[in-house]
């Protein structure tokens, strides 16, 4: 397990297709079924770093609103699926086995600070940040040089290396609708690892792996495995 661990199988909000997002039942389930590493994503809400994908609450629990119109004890108090609460990113890390990895999104703004700070408790953890927001992904590196980083991107840049180069980033998280042979040949060529997202096809992951892609994230890390991968 970890970030070491290749070819990645990085399990995606957990085991997004198997238990519900983003809550501990699914990160423990991801860890079960022998991923690599989970991803998760956090917001600020309440001075606290909350492990969830949107910004609103009606997709994923059982409230209405904006996250971070709330306090913290009402976050808390909702259902996020099964009867599980939204997690605080100190819960999730407290979760973890020895030697899984974690790619911590961060989704929401001025969530840089609070996690550089955070993260500096951890330095035993085999950790990655990454972010769509490429300025609060460099003003993360900024605070805290020690935790990988990695810009993602839904659909291509022309200045995707140059913010590759500016973050010193590990990897690259891109879309599985945009990747292609030539972005994979060209990260090797910056010594980055392109890890790809959201994989739910055992042959396709196959595939884009002997492109040269370093690992996948999966909704179905029951069927998307690193032994499947490997055999």
């Amino acid at each position: 397990m970890g970030l070491a661990d290749l070819p990645l199988v990085i399990g995606h909000r957990g085991a997004a297709g198997l238990a519900p997002e983003n809550t501990l039942p699914g990160f423990r389930l991801a860890y079960e079924l022998g991923v690599s590493a989970v991803e998760l994503d956090v917001h600020l809400a309440a001075d606290h770093l909350v492990v969830i994908h949107d910004d609103t609450l009606e997709r994923t629990t059982d409230g209405r609103g904006k996250i971070a119109s709330l306090d913290l004890q009402t976050l808390r108090s909702l259902d996020a699926g099964g009867e599980s609460p939204i997690p605080l990113l100190e819960e999730v890390l407290a979760e973890l086995p020895q030697g899984v990895g974690v790619n911590i999104e961060l989704k929401g703004p001025n969530t840089a600070v609070p996690a550089a700070k955070f993260l500096t408790a951890f330095p035993e953890l085999d950790l990655l940040v990454s972010s769509f927001d490429h300025r609060e992904l460099a003003y993360f590196h900024h605070l805290n040089h020690e935790v990988r980083v990695a810009p993602l991107f839904n659909r291509w840049r022309r200045d995707a290396w140059q913010i590759v180069e500016d973050l010193d980033a590990w990897s690259i998280n891109l879309s599985l609708k945009i990747v292609n042979q030539v972005i994979i040949e060209e990260a090797e060529k910056h010594g980055i690892k392109v890890l790809i997202y959201t994989v739910n096809d055992l042959s396709v992951a196959r595939q884009v792996l002997t492109q040269g892609a370093t690992g996948v994230f999966t909704d179905y890390p029951n069927e998307v495995t690193r032994a499947a991968l490997t055999d």
